[in-house]
Parts: C-alpha cells; sequence; structure tokens
C-alpha cells in the first residue's frame, strides 16, 4: 500500500487563512460552551443548595421550637430520643436528628452514624448560640448539617435568651439537589457539541465570504504578474475588502496607464530610429563612396591630407555599420525580420565565416562533419561572427568554437569560448543589452554597440537562445542553441 504524504499545497491549505478563521471560530464556541457550563452550572447548584439550606433551616427551627414547648430539663436519654424523633417526624425519612443535653445524647435512629455532626458544628452552636450549618461529606454523599442550641425565654425581646444546655442537630442528604445540578450541567454541557458543529460551518461560510475578494484579488494580481495590465476585481459592498478592491483597481488603472504611455513612448523612439537610420543611409552612401575613393588615394596625398581622409573613411564605415545595425534592430523591433530557411551543413557554414574574415587561423575549432540543420544561412553568419568577433577582441587566446548535434537530434550547439579575463559578474546578464558596455570608461569600441543584441535576435527568430557565461578556468563562453528545424514563424 502507497501511503501519500502531504504535498507543501496541503500543508500551505492547512495553515491558510480559512483554516484560521474556522479553527477561531470553533474555539470561539468550544470557550463559549465550556464558560457557559461552568456558569451554568455552578449558579444552578449555589440556587438549589441555598433553597434547601433555607427550606431545611426554617422547617427544623419550627419543628424545634414545637418539640422545645413541652421538653423540660433536665432530661435523660429517653425524654431526648422522644425529643429527637418528633422533631424528626416532620423533617422526612432521609433526615437525622441528634439532641445533645450535656453529657447524655440521643438519635432519632439509635442505628445512624452521628459522625456527620461534626466537632466544629457542635463547638460553632455552642459558641455563637443561634442557628448554624455545615455541608460535609461522607462515604461520597453530600449532607446538610444544621444545630441550633434550645434557649430559655426571652426576659429582654433584644437579647438572646440564655442557653439551656440542650442543643438539636438534623442531617439531612443533599444528594437529589447535586443530582439536579448536574443533570442541567449535562444537558449543556451535550449542547456543546452542536454549537461547535454549527461555529464550524459558519466558520466555513464566513471564510468563503471573506476569502472570495481575497482570491480575486490573488487572481488579478497573477494575471499583471503575467502582464495582462487589463484585470480588475468586482467591488462588492462598502466594507474593507471593498475599499481594497477599489484601490487596487485604481492602483492597476494607473499602472496600465503608465504602461502603455512607456509602450508608445518605445514605439515612437524606435520608429524614430528606423526613420533616422532610413533617411541617413541615402546620403550615407554617398559619403561612403566618397570617403572611399579618398582612402584609396591617400597614398597620393600630403601625410596629413592623407591622414585626414583615412579618418574619415575610417568613421564614415563605422556609421554605416551603426546605421545598417540600426535598420537591423528595427526591422526586429517592428516584426519586420524574417527567416530565408534552407537546409544548411552547419560545419561548412561556420568556415565560411572565418574564412571571410580572415578568422581561420586565430581560432580552433572542432566542426564534425554532417550536422546539418534548416537556418538562414545569413543570420547564423551574423551571429557566428559576432561571437567570434567579440572573443578575438575582448579575449585572449585559445579562442575555440566548437559545433556539436544534440543527443536527442533535434538541436544544434556552437559554442565560442576564450581565455581572456571573462566577463565581469554584472555584466553577464546585461552583455545583450543594447548599447552595453561593460567597462564603463570605454566610450567607443570597433563594434556599434548593438552585435550581440542582433546575434541574440537572430538566435530567437530561429527559436533558439544564447547564454553568456564565464569558464571555470578563465575567460567567457557563448552558446548559441537553435533547433534544427525551426518551427513555422506564425508558431513562434
Amino acid at each position: 500500500m502507497t501511503v501519500r504524504r502531504p504535498t507543501l499545497r496541503t500543508l500551505r491549505r492547512l495553515g491558510g487563512l480559512r483554516t484560521r478563521l474556522v479553527v477561531a471560530f470553533v474555539l470561539v464556541a468550544l470557550v463559549s460552551g465550556v464558560t457557559a457550563t461552568a456558569l451554568a452550572y455552578r449558579e444552578s447548584r449555589n440556587a438549589v443548595l441555598e433553597r434547601k439550606q433555607d427550606a431545611v433551616q426554617t422547617e427544623f427551627r419550627n419543628r424545634v421550637e414545637q418539640a422545645a414547648a413541652d421538653f423540660d430539663v433536665p432530661a435523660d436519654e429517653v425524654s431526648l430520643t422522644r425529643f429527637a424523633r418528633r422533631i424528626a417526624d416532620g423533617l422526612g425519612d432521609d433526615t437525622l436528628v441528634v439532641a445533645q443535653y450535656r453529657s447524655i445524647t440521643a438519635a432519632s435512629d439509635q442505628s445512624a452514624d452521628r459522625t456527620r455532626i461534626t466537632p466544629a458544628l457542635r463547638q460553632r452552636v455552642r459558641t455563637h448560640n443561634g442557628m448554624s450549618l455545615q455541608r460535609v461529606e461522607w462515604r461520597g454523599s453530600p449532607y446538610l448539617a444544621v444545630g441550633t442550641p434550645i434557649t430559655f425565654d426571652r426576659a429582654d425581646p433584644g437579647k438572646p435568651g440564655a442557653p439551656s444546655g440542650l442543643d438539636a442537630f438534623a442531617v439531612t442528604s443533599l444528594r437529589a439537589e447535586l443530582e439536579a445540578t448536574t443533570g442541567v450541567a449535562d444537558a449543556v454541557r451535550d449542547g456543546i457539541l452542536p454549537v461547535v458543529l454549527l461555529a464550524t460551518v459558519l466558520g466555513l461560510l464566513a471564510a468563503g465570504t471573506v476569502l472570495r475578494p481575497v482570491r480575486e484579488l490573488g487572481r488579478a494580481t497573477r494575471r499583471h504578474a503575467a502582464g495582462d495590465y487589463s484585470s480588475r476585481v468586482r467591488v462588492r459592498g462598502r466594507d474593507e475588502l471593498a475599499d481594497l478592491a477599489r484601490d487596487f483597481n485604481q492602483a492597476a488603472g494607473a499602472l496600465e496607464a503608465s504602461i502603455d504611455e512607456l509602450r508608445a513612448q518605445d514605439e515612437r523612439a524606435k520608429r524614430f530610429v528606423a526613420d533616422v537610420s532610413h533617411e541617413l543611409r541615402t546620403p550615407l552612401a554617398a559619403m561612403t563612396m566618397v570617403a572611399t575613393v579618398l582612402d584609396e588615394d591617400a597614398a597620393s596625398l600630403p601625410p596629413d591630407t592623407a591622414h585626414a581622409a583615412r579618418t574619415v573613411s575610417e568613421e564614415t564605415g563605422r556609421l554605416a555599420r551603426l546605421v545598417d545595425d540600426l535598420m537591423e534592430m528595427s526591422r526586429f523591433d517592428s516584426g519586420a525580420a524574417r527567416l530565408h530557411l534552407a537546409r544548411t551543413d552547419l560545419a561548412e557554414a561556420v568556415r565560411a565565416t572565418l574564412s571571410l574574415r580572415n578568422w581561420t587561423d586565430r581560432v580552433e575549432t572542432v566542426l564534425p562533419s554532417g550536422i546539418t540543420a534548416r537556418v538562414d544561412r545569413r543570420r547564423v553568419d551574423v551571429i557566428v561572427a559576432n561571437l567570434v568577433g567579440n572573443a578575438l577582441r575582448h579575449g585572449a587566446p585559445p579562442v575555440t568554437l566548437t559545433l556539436s548535434a544534440d543527443p536527442a537530434g533535434d538541436g544544434l550547439t556552437v559554442e565560442v569560448a576564450d581565455r581572456g579575463p571573462g566577463l565581469p559578474p554584472e555584466a553577464v546578464d546585461q552583455v545583450f543589452d543594447r548599447f552595453y558596455k561593460a567597462d564603463a570608461a570605454r566610450t567607443r569600441s570597433e563594434g556599434s554597440g548593438l552585435g550581440t543584441a542582433i546575434a541574440l535576435e537572430n538566435a530567437r527568430l530561429h527559436g533558439g537562445t544564447i547564454e553568456a557565461a564565464n569558464r571555470p578556468g578563465g575567460g567567457a563562453v557563448f552558446t548559441l542553441r537553435l533547433p534544427r528545424h525551426p518551427a513555422p514563424e506564425e508558431d513562434r
């Protein structure tokens, strides 16, 4: 049998807001039920016992007064027994009456245990010269013991009469009263379970009411994180959650407006760059032609003039490359860039790229034959030329280029590595940004600053990627991964 272990999502739900709300409701109901049970038991018990005590005292006092009227002292055991039985006749079958005159003691039931009348109660009756009572427990059952002295008639109505030496005690059971109060407590306790169940249901309903807006906010936030800034939540009621939903919608609206404005500005900037680049091409072509003529004739010109002519030719060429790269980027931005796929031998294509730029002797290659793919050969040439050119300019020998096919046969990898200083850690994630320079102090370079960005866009156009990293032994490594059979453009 397979035992399924709780997943992280399950554990998170157990500790979620819904569970905490339900637990809070149940705890409140449980504490309230227990407290109500305890209070009900205490109050009902006190009320029943006090009523019993009052009734016993009143009846006992009446019976004692009636019996004492015909009783004479000094008394003997026979008269004491008769006196006790006369009092007990009106107090019920379960009541024991004990009469004591000095050292003589008699009871209404001679076989009954008289230890329920404690020495403390006897002492209190004699000391206070009035009726006293005491609750005692005998053999696990509760009893009420009441005692009173028998006094002579009072000479002064404001003062108690003199003690006659005769004391009367009565002991009666409290079991029935305690069973009644225990029944009340049991009834209340039995009602706790339905109350807890009801509290659980109410907790679930309350949690659902409270959490519904929270879940909607969570879904809307996730849609925002995924790029859907038009997502809003429904505002219900006028409580704090409604205020939160209203504030979220306002913040989302402001964020959407800001992003739309930024996109519009970015679009206008890209269009401006594209338009400027396009407009520069015609005069730049003329300038390039003139600069080329001057460069070719520089040898016949005076030294200063020749230097100026070569400088103009060099800068014109750099400007022409920058304009070409800007035009290329504008085509990527506008979605106008297209692939012209053809089955290509990658080893042959890489050799042609290196040979065209006279890099064959400067790069160590591993180019296994037979690796073919449907690629745009011109764009692959741009990618390889850019990666190898950067390694030659900014790295150190040996610069290596390794072509390999994925074991599954679905893709290919071109890895260009060098043994130079490598990339600064902060440059690894930004090396493909437009016009990014790892060395801020270096304001000019041989390239346009768009080479790696164009290489990455060409790779993406094929459905591939380029990754930059530092080698463990020193140097940088750029890894181009391309599918051997790119998906149709409409699917990318």
